[in-house]
């Protein structure tokens, strides 16, 4: 079982990123993802006006939002919080009826060849473990990404935020995403 006293996020920091697919190879590997699927993936994004343009390379992957509409469009309960902050896919209660890929904003899932919905997971199976780092985490060579306790008291998430532009995705909908990159 879960720590109920965790709230599980994730930070990247955009300047480390370097775009190498590290994570996306990661993840494929520890968790069994097929290939032309992924559960997380690097964005490239142009910022600016020409001359003076800059590249933003962005690790991106399901945002274990607090109000997931994927949570409350989910018609068995597939889909659902398990209480560490994680959004979870119980794959044997998924009919993949994509009621959740329709519902999230952020187009993080898809459907397993298997016939069930796929999706980040915060690697949860390694955390029940004892674990503390996720496949993409672990593996990425320049630790842009770190994945915080954000009802932790050591103060790790507010360090890493400290004196950043910090960006969440589409908080216009209401989600409440707990991936923060910065910038």
């Amino acid at each position: 079982m879960a720590n109920q006293d965790k709230k599980y996020a994730m930070i990247i920091d955009t300047r480390n990123c370097v775009g190498c697919t590290a994570c996306v190879i990661a993840c494929k590997s520890e968790n069994s993802v097929p290939m032309g699927f992924c559960r997380d993936w690097v964005d490239q994004i142009v910022k600016g006006h020409y001359p003076r343009l800059t590249l933003v390379n962005r690790s991106d992957r399901c945002q274990h939002c607090e109000d997931a509409p994927c949570v409350t469009n989910c018609p068995t309960g597939a889909s659902f919080y398990p209480g560490d902050g994680t959004v979870i896919v119980d794959r044997s209660k998924c009919t993949g009826c994509k009621a959740c890929l329709a519902a999230c904003p952020y187009d993080a899932r898809y459907v397993h060849p298997s016939g069930f919905v796929d999706k980040c997971s915060f690697c949860r199976h390694r955390l029940l473990t004892g674990k503390t780092t996720t496949a993409c985490t672990s593996i990425c060579p320049t630790n842009a990404l770190t994945l915080v306790d954000l009802n932790s008291s050591d103060g790790l998430a507010d360090r890493l935020m400290d004196g950043r532009e910090v960006v969440q995705d589409k908080t216009h909908a209401g989600t409440h995403p707990k991936l923060f990159w910065l910038l």
